[in-house]
């Protein structure tokens, strides 16, 4: 039960890194006269993430404002002081979209991409990156059909990470909450 208890807070930091990336898409989109009302928000992170690649396919990199000081999101591109030391980005992968909070204890940063490669390796990617930092990975490979892993360092430090696929492609969604010394 301690290890659920401790996981948590990364899977509700990855719902809502990913809300805000989505939220923060769909207030980078002017919409276009004459054109549809935007369409009501996914009811899963998983297809969060998936929508958000799907609609950002071709966006450039916009920044979003801050709600806190500190916090940054980032629409097709890293956000400036993202810790890619901790969440590399996997090689042949685009970045669909970031966000990073140090202001806050634990720290919080999310990164969402898309790849051709495997969900599973996706996951074996950022299973060798994270456990050479020092993650001990969970035991569990999925979550309702869809490639999953939680990873906890120093029983307080979380990471998850989800890849769904579709049509050939996989979307990562990796959130992390960690100390803020850790975010390099």
């Amino acid at each position: 039960m301690k290890v659920i208890g401790t996981l948590m807070p990364a899977r509700i930091g990855l719902l809502a890194a990913g809300a805000a990336v989505v939220a923060a898409a769909s207030a980078c989109t002017a919409q276009a006269p004459g054109s549809a009302p935007p369409a009501t928000a996914p009811a899963s992170a998983a297809a969060a993430a998936t929508n958000t690649a799907t609609a950002t396919a071709s966006a450039t990199p916009t920044a979003t404002p801050s709600a806190t000081p500190g916090t940054s999101a980032t629409v097709g591109a890293l956000v400036a002081g993202f810790p890619s030391k901790l969440l590399p980005v996997m090689p042949g992968s685009k970045v669909v979209a970031s966000s990073f909070d140090k202001s806050t204890t634990p720290a919080t940063a999310a990164l969402v991409g898309s790849t051709a490669a495997k969900p599973a390796a996706v996951v074996a990617y950022y299973t060798k990156a994270l456990e050479a930092q020092g993650f001990k990975a969970v035991p569990g490979n999925v979550v309702g059909g869809v490639a999953s892993k939680d990873f906890v360092r120093a029983g307080s430090e979380t990471v998850n990470i989800a890849v769904p696929a579709t049509g050939g492609v996989s979307t990562f969604t990796i959130g992390a909450n960690v100390t803020p010394g850790s975010v390099k």
